[in-house]
């Protein structure tokens, strides 16, 4: 086990023990009664030169039909009979030609409820930097690395308010010229809560 799986280990378990992050729920929770299942894989990079570890994301097509354009985590629905770790590793496989040999698993973190009716279960692992990856053009745009001490600084996560719908909050990432914000800022959020990766040794 590489000193960066342990140190992820370590403070995963040391996450656990904290009650949840509260954030804004979307609104139209509220209404729905059954959730879809689904999963993330929260990939980070083992990688010990600079920039250090990071955390693997992928943009959307702009053709797709849901969420087209937007910056995601690897994943997607629990197929019937999966686990979210499987499915994680399915879709991770799918969309950027990650073997699942070569992802070490750390854990599963808390439940993430949409609005659009999924229960999204995010898996914290750790895979070799460098992978020669194989993205899916159906599914993945672009892939990119954000660095793991520029995600899970809290002070780098910005609140927004929308317009729309009712004044809801939300949280906003800047990285690189790109902005991640909506599921995966959250998802981001509640990661540095659970983790503390700044403020950890």
């Amino acid at each position: 086990m590489s000193a960066l799986t342990e140190k992820v280990a370590r403070l995963y378990a040391e996450g656990l023990a904290r009650p949840p992050l509260e954030l804004w729920p979307d609104p139209r929770i509220a209404g729905i009664t059954t959730f879809k299942p689904a999963a993330v894989l929260m990939a980070i990079t083992d990688r010990a030169e600079a920039p250090g570890p990071g955390l693997l994301m992928i943009h959307r097509p702009e053709t797709m039909r849901a969420h087209p354009g937007q910056i995601a985590f690897p994943g997607g629905r629990t197929d019937p009979g999966e686990n979210a770790i499987a499915a994680a590793l399915r879709e991770a496989e799918e969309e950027l030609g990650i073997p699942a040999e070569q992802v070490r698993v750390i854990g599963t973190t808390d439940l993430y409820r949409t609005g659009s009716g999924y229960e999204i279960t995010p898996v914290i692992a750790v895979i070799p930097a460098d992978l020669p990856l194989v993205p899916s053009p159906d599914e993945v745009a672009d892939w990119f690395e954000v660095p793991l001490d520029h995600a899970l600084d809290p002070a780098r996560h910005e609140v927004e308010v929308l317009a729309m719908g009712g004044g809801r909050r939300f949280v906003r990432v800047d990285w690189d010229g790109r902005r991640i914000w909506g599921i995966t800022a959250a998802l981001l959020a509640r990661l540095a809560y659970r983790m503390d990766w700044v403020g950890a040794a």
